[in-house]
């Protein structure tokens, strides 16, 4: 049996940041394709793992559009909707959540389980159990965490077409480098270009 992946996930401007200083990302350039490839890869992964931020940016929006309507509204743009966000929120909504964090006193968003440490020997035994593979959304703290240790398999980054001059960067305090393969890439009539990278073995 093959060990389930853990991928991160991120959507990045061209001079390399994911969130501008305050936090925000409204600076985000929408695509249709690419929600519409997000959901159509939501087929091979049933887990998503958060830090405590992110977790909670997303537990107070995806419940609150998930419903019967055929679409969902786009958390990076306003008045913008589209029929793949919908499926999205359903499939946020109904998959595992597990966040880390030691400030949480509680989790009680449908399917969420609460972790107060990153043990890179817990995260072995998730990736070895059965199951597809595992998604991080965000969350830079537990992706540089995760890639300190050496846990995470792949990492997807969309480049926006978009220069931000300053913000926050994804991986922060890894002690030494990590090389890269890259695996694809996808450019979008948007600007927005998808590359696909794995952690390359040692």
């Amino acid at each position: 049996m093959s060990k389930r992946k853990i991928v991160a996930f991120d959507r990045l401007s061209a001079d390399g940041y994911f969130a501008a200083p305050d936090g925000n990302l409204n600076w985000v350039v929408p695509d249709d394709a690419i929600d519409q490839a997000g959901v159509a890869g939501m087929a091979s992964t049933d887990t998503m793992l958060f830090g405590r931020r992110t977790y909670d940016q997303f537990e107070s929006f995806w419940p609150r559009v998930a419903s019967d309507a055929p679409v969902a509204p786009d958390p990076h743009a306003q008045r913008r909707t589209s029929p793949a966000l919908g499926s999205m929120a359903k499939w946020i909504n109904e998959k595992t959540k597990i966040v880390f964090s030691k400030t949480r006193k509680e989790v009680t968003w449908n399917n969420s389980r609460l972790v107060r440490e990153i043990d890179p020997r817990q995260i072995e035994d998730l990736k070895n159990e059965s199951g597809k593979d595992m998604i991080i959304f965000g969350s830079g703290s537990l992706v540089s965490q995760l890639t300190e240790h050496g846990l995470i398999d792949e990492y997807m980054f969309v480049v926006c077409p978009v220069l931000l001059g300053g913000g926050k960067s994804l991986i922060r305090d890894v002690s030494k480098g990590v090389r890269l393969d890259l695996v694809d890439f996808t450019k979008f009539d948007s600007g927005n270009v998808v590359f696909r990278y794995a952690r390359r073995a040692t």
